[in-house]
């Protein structure tokens, strides 16, 4: 089955988009720019969601829901706001429709237009301060601590499954805080939150860093990222935290009484992830035969494909199975036991190599007779045959070594790719020759990010938390630089 793949030397893009469908993780919907994300996807993604949720309620949050439609008037409250997003948006200006007189067919009645269009949801800042205000009077009211899981919809001209879609869906938390300091330290928190889960369960290592004025999230003070790097040389923006400041508080007249009696604005963040975890999480680790997924996400931990040529042997292969998934499955692992008779173990290796099942076992008649079981696991292809009686016990540190394996080997392509420049030349070369991720130095002016933009593609993806000081001169314009940032070409 993974031969039917383009391989990722041939075009990467077709390799990626083969996968995604050929794995059933999701299709294209006939709903232009939409896509259908099929239940093995999905299933990613209630994992992904799983971890998130706990880690956001370790750190004090709570779940909410607010509409899908908001009045075109709040969007236009926050000017750098509504500018950011005015040209991907999708507007509800009918409430009716009605039959064509003439017969040919539905049409949107003229008389059912609204007073106010609403705008499908891009993003929630504008509904949620406007509840907000209504929420909050006194500092006795603060800190409000809120996620939302929901679909938001920016209208992508050109898409691509998982990576960019004119629907898809994320989470996005809400705070708002009495002081400056708590929710620039909420900021950084949920950053951290996001390296954690991106690092310890996509097996993806990031780098931590503050957005450049010109990337920054329309309407913020600073946006803070974690930057990933994908197999082909791009950078993938997997996670992004927004100090709002103020701004969206005096949008809405978001006061509340000090303890010290005077009025102030509330001080606020907002934080996100999306369904474009899935791409990076294909795009990192994957290969010309199928998926490679953390065993920490994976829909199914171990699959379990019985060699039999006869109903009796089938039969006792199953007793001895059923004994194993127990097991397994007490230890918290998703096990399928593949039986099917309409397709030859070989089909059923490749289907599970296709899909990125960390371990597969497989049992016949002659391991009955030995006390063995063949194991093997997809990052590696190695296979080794092991005793039945111990295989459940194996299992859960083979997954763990799966895991950091994984990550290891993402975190080694990194160091790899990383490359540090002086000159403009070098940078160029680097871009076109090497790919990946370069550290050089930048003036800080607008003015040079956007003309090296225009002259190469790569964009300042993040300028490095960890970055040292290092005297040094611009790439670009030869000018003083204290620091070097990261750039690459993105997603």
């Amino acid at each position: 089955m993974g031969k039917e793949l383009t391989s990722r030397s041939e075009d990467y893009s077709q390799w990626y988009i083969d996968l995604v469908k050929k794995a059933d993780l999701a299709e294209n919907s006939d709903v232009r720019g939409c896509m259908v994300i099929k239940p093995y996807g999905y299933t990613i993604w209630e994992n992904m969601q799983q971890g998130l949720d706990r880690m956001f309620k370790n750190t004090g949050h709570v779940n909410a829901y607010f509409p899908l439609f908001i009045p075109k008037s709040f969007l236009a409250r926050e000017a750098s706001h509504v500018e950011g997003f005015a040209k991907e948006c999708a507007i509800v200006t009918h409430y009716r429709l009605k039959n064509a007189e003439d017969g040919s067919g539905v049409i949107v009645d003229p008389d059912a237009k609204l007073e106010e269009e609403l705008i499908v949801r891009p993003t929630s800042e504008t509904v949620i301060w406007n509840s907000y205000k209504r929420w909050i009077q006194s500092y006795r009211d603060l800190p409000i601590l809120i996620n939302q899981w929901a679909n938001v919809v920016r209208w992508e001209m050109r898409t691509r499954l998982f990576l960019r879609t004119a629907e898809f869906l994320w989470q996005e938390g809400h705070t708002a805080h009495a002081t400056a300091k708590e929710a620039e330290e909420e900021t950084i928190q949920m950053l951290n939150v996001y390296a954690d889960f991106v690092e310890n369960f996509m097996a993806l290592p990031v780098v931590k860093g503050r957005k450049s004025e010109g990337e920054k999230f329309p309407g913020a003070i600073d946006t803070y990222c974690i930057e990933a790097l994908m197999q082909d040389g791009k950078a993938l923006q997997a996670g992004t935290s927004h100090f709002l400041g103020q701004n969206f508080a005096k949008a809405f007249d978001v006061q509340f009484a000090t303890k010290e009696g005077s009025l102030d604005y509330v001080w606020g963040t907002s934080w996100g992830v999306s369904t474009r975890l899935i791409g990076g999480l294909i795009m990192a680790h994957s290969d010309d035969d199928g998926l490679i997924l953390p065993p920490k996400l994976a829909p199914i931990h171990v699959a379990i494909v019985p060699i039999f040529k006869s109903e009796e042997e089938l039969q006792k292969i199953t007793e001895k199975v059923n004994l194993i998934s127990t097991e397994l499955r007490k230890k918290g692992f998703a096990v399928k036991f593949d039986n099917r008779d309409t397709h030859k173990p070989g089909f059923k290796f490749a289907e599970y190599e296709l899909k990125g099942v960390p371990v597969r076992l497989a049992i016949g008649p002659r391991d009955l007779e030995n006390g063995t079981i063949e194991v093997a696991r997809r990052d590696t292809k190695e296979k080794k045959v092991v005793s039945i009686d111990e295989v459940t016990t194996l299992i859960p540190a083979l997954l763990d070594e799966i895991q950091q394996n994984i990550y290891t080997k993402a975190l080694k392509f990194r160091e790899e790719k990383t490359t540090h420049v002086d000159t403009f030349e070098q940078f160029k070369n680097v871009l076109d020759e090497k790919g990946g991720f370069v550290m050089a130095h930048w003036d800080g002016t607008p003015e040079t990010e956007a003309a090296i933009k225009e002259e190469t593609k790569a964009t300042i993806r993040c300028i490095p938390l960890d970055a040292k000081e290092e005297a040094g001169k611009c790439v670009y314009s030869g000018k003083p630089s204290s620091k070097r940032v990261l750039f690459a070409r993105a997603y």
